[in-house]
């Protein structure tokens, strides 16, 4: 059986931003507002973004969303400049769709661990080592791995594409969520090959822990994202996608919710549902180490007071560029999951 390499890879965690004061936030809510007015810009921001970002960017005529209809909203947008409040992958795959705009974030140096565990080129060379297979991967990656991919996939889509490949009898690498892989290789049958990435938030959820607190709250709903462990999403009762998630809180009946995913998304769950009682899931238990707590460091870098200075800033430390070559090739698996997409919306299967 093919197996993926063993990569190794370790962390520097970012400091958390320090907390403004009532005074300061009204100051800088306030100067973002005339910034983006003067500069042509809007704010897209993710859900895993601080609450008090997601609702500027609500109240400037800006978007809040997972991070591919974050780039496909600002694409169509005609603000000549957008505001990425995300992470760094997040700032490449809008500059891959809108190559004619600026793009600026308000930190360049926000990662994400999935990222980060899935360099281009050991990624590469795996993948060069079986050509006979088709290459999958999250869209929670650079710009130079999508560009090396077949397929770009988001948690939304993922399903349908590999359910897709494997009808046609395609072998595939997936990459570089292995618990997102393993969930999609259960549900659709495919032979996949995954690579051994992590989300540092969704990996710490822990299903002893998780037990523990339904037997406290024996009437709640446990709504899981597909990158935590395996014994935690055989727990739930919804799976899905960030915007699944906030779907199925709307829709399910139960008044208290446990949810296993950044607990940024509490912000437009409780807008939907403003009468349930929402908690996040614990990462206590054996071998815990709450590197997250449920909130990821690095989205926690974004703040009013970045997003300003990447607003004011007239230079290149808060712009993202993607070289025009990585762009051109990362752009046609992109292209190719948003038509597949589009597709199954015309025939109303999603």
């Amino acid at each position: 059986m093919i197996q993926a390499p063993d990569i190794s890879w370790s962390y520097t965690l970012p400091e958390p931003c320090a907390p403004l004061s009532a005074e300061q936030t009204e100051s800088y809510r306030a100067r973002i507002k005339a910034l983006l007015k003067e500069k042509n810009a809007v704010l897209v921001a993710h859900y895993y973004t601080d609450p008090e970002i997601q609702a500027l960017a609500e109240e400037t005529g800006g978007y809040v969303a997972d991070s591919l209809e974050m780039a496909r909203l600002g694409r169509d947008h005609p603000a000549s400049t957008l505001v990425v409040a995300g992470v760094r992958f997040m700032g490449e795959t809008a500059k891959i769709l809108s190559p004619e705009k600026r793009v600026v974030m308000p930190a360049l140096d926000a990662e994400c661990s999935l990222d980060l565990s899935c360099p281009v080129d050991e990624f590469s060379d795996f993948c060069d080592q079986h050509p006979d297979h088709t290459v999958v991967v999250y869209a929670n990656t650079s710009a130079a791995v999508k560009a090396r991919a077949d397929w770009v996939v988001t948690s939304s889509i993922a399903l349908e594409i590999v359910d897709h490949l494997e009808s046609e009898g395609q072998k595939i690498i997936w990459g570089p969520d292995i618990h997102l892989g393993r969930y999609i290789q259960q549900q659709t049958g495919a032979e996949m090959v995954l690579w051994r990435g992590r989300c540092i938030v969704h990996d710490e959820f822990k299903a002893s822990a998780i037990a523990e607190l339904r037997k406290q709250y024996p009437d709640s709903a446990l709504l899981v994202h597909p990158e935590s462990p395996e014994d935690v999403v055989a727990m739930a009762d919804a799976v899905g996608s960030t915007s699944q998630l906030i779907k199925a809180a709307s829709e399910l009946p139960n008044k208290q919710l446990i949810i296993a995913t950044e607990r940024g998304i509490f912000y437009k769950i409780q807008q939907l549902c403003p009468d349930k009682e929402l908690m996040a899931a614990p990462t206590g238990g054996t071998g815990a180490t709450c590197q997250s707590c449920a909130h990821c460091p690095w989205m926690g870098m974004n703040s009013l007071q970045r997003i300003c200075e990447a607003l004011e800033s007239g230079d290149s430390s808060h712009e993202i560029e993607v070289d025009a070559e990585i762009r051109e090739k990362a752009l046609v698996p992109l292209n190719r999951m948003l038509d597949f997409s589009a597709s199954l919306k015309a025939q109303g299967k999603i």
